[in-house]
């Protein structure tokens, strides 16, 4: 009579020679959310590197405020110039109305920082402590706005446009992203909009009237300047001669 063959314990699953299921160890829930926030803020760190870099040789196609501005049915006009082509006097003229200390800081003015803080614990309207650096930044990646957040990224991009572009850059993508307008963008496109004729061309009182509208460019026109633009203009061409500016080498 044929024996029934009966499975031993060395032919039996791990599963059935323990009487139990393996249980796999997982890790705790607020460990695994970590690492998934560490990744997020590790992926969102190296994300914007290799744009500042190409950035650095070719022109941005476009920038992040163009396509928030285009989505809110604004037009696109702008034309991407070298800084050499563009007159020296309107460099000289964003730094004496946006950023007089452009040559000399990394990015960052600290003494327009404490001013802004100062005039805020008092109660005061704080004077703009943003540079040129921050506005490329917020301009080329960013979104407008005041939260925390947004301005802890721009503080992140600001300090890698400062590694990777020299000053001459910089000016010379913000000259060519900066809004001047409804849909306006660019030295350039800004002289033949107001001025009819092309940026290299603009004199220092024009270079003036572009500088003085910055703040708010959407509701003051350098064509046809409020008593208010027109005393700014006037005071930030005083100053222009004394502005150092950034060449291909250094700023003087």
């Amino acid at each position: 009579m044929p024996s029934t063959s009966r499975s031993g314990p060395s032919e039996r699953s791990p599963r059935q020679a323990f009487g139990r299921k393996i249980v796999r160890r997982r890790r705790p829930l607020g460990r695994r959310v970590l690492w998934l926030a560490i990744r997020l803020v590790l992926i969102a760190l190296v994300l914007p590197v290799p744009f500042v870099i190409a950035y650095r040789f070719v022109p941005p196609p476009i920038t992040s405020l163009m396509v928030i501005r285009a989505l809110e049915g604004a037009p696109l006009d702008k034309h991407w110039v070298p800084l050499d082509r563009i007159a020296a006097a309107l460099p000289r003229a964003v730094i004496a109305s946006e950023d007089e200390k452009f040559c000399t800081h990394r990015g960052f003015d600290w003494v327009a920082f404490d001013n802004a803080y100062r005039d805020w614990r008092a109660g005061r309207e704080p004077k703009g402590a943003s540079t040129i650096t921050m506005q490329v930044a917020k301009n080329l990646f960013l979104w407008p706005g005041r939260s925390v957040l947004r301005k802890g990224i721009e503080a992140y991009l600001t300090v890698l446009l400062e590694f990777f572009w020299d000053k001459h850059r910089i000016m010379e993508v913000y000259l060519n992203i900066i809004e001047w307008g409804d849909g306006l963008y660019g030295a350039d496109a800004a002289a033949h909009r107001y001025f009819n004729k092309p940026a290299a061309a603009l004199t220092a009182a024009e270079a003036a009237l572009l500088a003085a509208v910055l703040p708010n460019p959407r509701a003051w026109s350098p064509a046809r300047p409020t008593p208010y633009i027109a005393e700014r203009a006037a005071s930030i061409r005083e100053d222009m001669p004394a502005m150092a500016v950034p060449s291909t080498t250094t700023c003087r």
